[in-house]
């Protein structure tokens, strides 16, 4: 009955199917376009272009990314809230603004200048800016575990056989020391320079040692102090600053070296010569001290080390065989590897 019912209604009546199907079809296939959006969906577009093309060996770049991001999302939403009246865009662009938005304050925040310490600055500039020490690490390292003191004129550091070299490591900011053994002067110490540089390499070999000389204020001094154990701990976390560590005390204890072959030196003559060889940097400080302890009369045994010091100096030859009293322990030198590299043999015509 159904089919009878079907075949039997007239042509006039059924549906125009070409109709039907034409509407769709218009629609997928574009062939009516829409108008341009408004300037500001074309502004926001922009920004993400900009924004994605910036090439990352530029030093800003994720900060000029994240801003331009944070643009374009806000000009999304203002599109979308003025001109389209689209909740879902508004709110999606909403959420991206404040993402990149926390994103970009918290690289800013990183980039912030970091304030040194007037006191600081200088040791700063001299020692740790040229061998590429970021200022926020540099601040960690003055920032703990240390703290800045202050001499007068005479009193003293350290005494020989009297202070423990375990204690503490110091760099000099103001003012002037002079080392002395047994009230012998044998050089100086100027400002941006270790005070006791070569106790601090000789505890990382032998602990419960006392200092072999006397360290004396010559003018009113200040001065950086760490805690020994303290800053170990801290440097053992710092691969990088180890390193840069390991550099300076080696260096400063070279200067030392060149200050004892010529105590009238300035601070300015021994930067000069930080980097012409000499055998006297080649030098052991053990040796040295174990030398002046030789002769239990301080003078002679002084003058036994200074003598030895300007033949070897003269006549660029190894340090002779180097003899130590029976109170004192000679110190092992095989750990002191890479401050001091020991020329090779020389015939023993040439101790003659």
């Amino acid at each position: 009955m159904d089919t009878i019912s079907v075949t039997g209604m007239p042509l006039s009546s059924l549906p125009d199917l070409r109709n039907a199907t034409s509407m769709p079809l218009n629609e997928t296939a574009c062939e009516h376009w829409r108008e341009i959006h408004h300037l500001v969906f074309h502004m926001a577009n922009i920004c993400f272009a900009v924004g994605l093309v910036i090439p990352t060996t530029y030093h800003l770049h994720m900060i000029v990314l994240r801003a331009l991001l944070t643009i374009g999302c806000a000009l999304f939403i203002i599109w979308a809230t003025l001109f389209r009246c689209a909740l879902d865009i508004m709110i999606w662009n909403i959420a991206f603004l404040v993402v990149n938005l926390l994103h970009l304050l918290y690289l800013l925040y990183k980039r912030r200048p970091i304030k040194i310490d007037k006191e600081l600055s200088s040791l700063y500039k001299r020692m740790f800016e040229p061998l590429h020490v970021p200022p926020e690490l540099f601040q960690r390292l003055t920032g703990q575990f240390c703290n800045i003191q202050t001499l007068k004129t005479g009193q003293a550091y350290a005494s020989e056989d009297k202070t423990s070299v375990d204690d503490r490591l110091s760099i000099l900011l103001k003012g002037k020391m002079k080392v002395s053994y047994r009230g012998h002067f044998l050089h100086n110490i100027y400002p941006c320079a270790f005070i006791d540089s070569p106790e601090y390499r000789s505890t990382q070999m032998n602990r419960g040692e006392k200092f072999q000389v006397s360290i004396t204020a010559d003018d009113n001094c200040k001065f950086l102090c760490w805690s020994r154990e303290r800053l170990a701990y801290f440097l053992e976390s710092e691969s990088f600053l180890f390193e840069i560590f390991k550099h300076l005390i080696g260096k400063d204890i070279t200067n030392k070296l060149y200050s004892l072959n010529d105590p009238t030196l300035n601070d300015k003559t021994s930067q000069k010569i930080d980097r012409q060889p000499s055998l006297c940097s080649q030098l052991s400080v053990m040796q040295m001290r174990n030398s002046m302890a030789s002769s239990s009369d301080g003078e002679e045994g002084l003058q036994h080390f200074l003598r030895g010091t300007s033949s070897v100096c003269s006549l660029r030859q190894p340090s002779p065989h180097l003899r130590t009293s029976p109170k004192m322990k000679p110190i092992e030198e095989s750990v002191e590897d890479d401050v001091f590299e020991f020329p090779s043999a020389v015939p023993s015509k040439s101790h003659q």
